[in-house]
């Protein structure tokens, strides 16, 4: 039996992962979830795990009292998260915490030896080279969970990957998809997240809003399959069937497709190399009838062309651009800011800052910090 663990176990991705672990009966030894301690609470009951952790400090003693007469340890705050991260035992863990904060406890897990089940897009975003030169030193494997680039990895397997020429990386288009800037200037927050295939939390559905959310795909890709700017094609597929396709050298295309339904690429990522029944319905193209596939707007979606850029020069910068787009993400929530502000604002981040090589994880958290102040300083007067 397979033992996970699973950082932010009560957001979507973290309930999908329970789903999948109860049905295949994988054993989960640790939790932990930002601020929802009710289902923190139920989860570790029900899953009966060792560990459950709770990142709001403040929440800890209600945790406590509501673990009371279980066999769960309570922790807390970042110091939680790292004991987690280094837990004897456990095979795989699986990381969908949202933002920066899923760096660190992913470099002590692979520092301690366990695979990763990686859906937290920042952790190979802002530290892409600590990474992926640990995880090698380590002989740990990192499986993807995003849709998008669990197709690429299932459409890898069997092949040789020197003999890929490109992958296409499907974007929804999210729900502004053919709009033009001068279109998008009043858009609401309530509009961003209506997303129109997806249900995911605030802050990914505002980064498919902006196409923020494939320019960070575009440089996760780059770290997980060894690949080259050129080497990658950004293709809108608005209905979400296709998730993702790797061209060949000999012009062979092999795509994966299913429903959009994030247990198929958790399941996968969780016990690959195995393809078992999953708890989702079975995809029907001619219910679908038409597939379609467009290119991505850049001019319109300028926070897409500046991930592009940043990973082209590479260094500190894409943690950058990371930094003032979770920042002004969170502005744009608060309704601070206005929708198209947060392109503007990552753009004019990527703009004025100087390029620094990133040797360590001081040099991604220095990065991502600075960009943070950035975006305080200067969003009052972006306009």
């Amino acid at each position: 039996m397979k033992t996970m663990s699973v950082l932010g176990s009560t957001g979507s991705i973290g309930t999908q992962s329970l789903e999948v672990a109860k049905k295949h009966k994988i054993r989960v030894a640790a939790l932990s979830a930002n601020n929802n301690v009710r289902l923190l609470a139920k989860q570790a009951r029900e899953f009966d795990v060792q560990y459950a952790c709770i990142a709001d400090e403040s929440k800890a003693y209600e945790l406590t009292q509501l673990l009371e007469g279980s066999n769960t340890r309570v922790l807390s705050g970042h110091e939680g998260l790292m004991q987690i991260a280094e837990l004897d035992g456990v095979d795989i863990m699986l990381n969908s915490l949202v933002g920066m904060v899923g760096l660190e406890p992913t470099l002590r897990a692979i520092e301690h030896g366990t695979d990763i089940a990686l859906a937290n897009k920042e952790t190979l975003v802002a530290g892409g080279k600590l990474v992926i030169d640990l995880a090698r030193k380590k002989n740990v494997r990192i499986y993807p969970v995003d849709s998008e680039h669990s197709a690429i990895f299932q459409c890898l397997q069997g092949n040789n990957i020197k003999e890929l020429r490109k992958i296409i990386l499907t974007a929804s288009g999210g729900p502004f998809f053919g709009k033009k800037k001068s279109e998008l200037e009043n858009v609401t927050v309530e509009q961003a997240l209506n997303h129109p295939n997806w249900s995911m939390g605030n802050k990914i559905t505002i980064d498919s809003a902006t196409l923020m959310n494939k320019g960070l795909e575009f440089i996760e890709a780059m770290w997980l399959f060894d690949l080259k700017p050129e080497q990658i094609e950004i293709v809108v597929h608005r209905q979400s069937v296709v998730h993702s396709a790797v061209e060949y050298n000999d012009h062979s295309v092999i795509a994966q497709l299913g429903v959009p339904d994030m247990k198929i690429p958790i399941q996968y990522a969780l016990i690959f190399p195995q393809r078992v029944d999953c708890p989702t319905r079975e995809l029907s193209l001619t219910d679908y009838g038409t597939l379609t596939f467009e290119k991505p707007d850049f001019e319109t979606f300028d926070c897409l062309t500046a991930c592009i850029k940043a990973i082209t020069k590479g260094g500190n910068l894409p943690a950058s651009v990371n930094g003032a787009n979770e920042e002004a993400v969170r502005l744009f929530l608060e309704k601070k800011i206005g929708f198209l502000d947060i392109g503007r604002l990552v753009t004019k981040c990527l703009e004025t800052t100087e390029y620094k090589e990133i040797t360590s994880l001081d040099d991604v958290l220095a990065a991502d910090r600075a960009a943070r102040e950035f975006v305080m300083e200067n969003y009052k007067k972006i306009n």
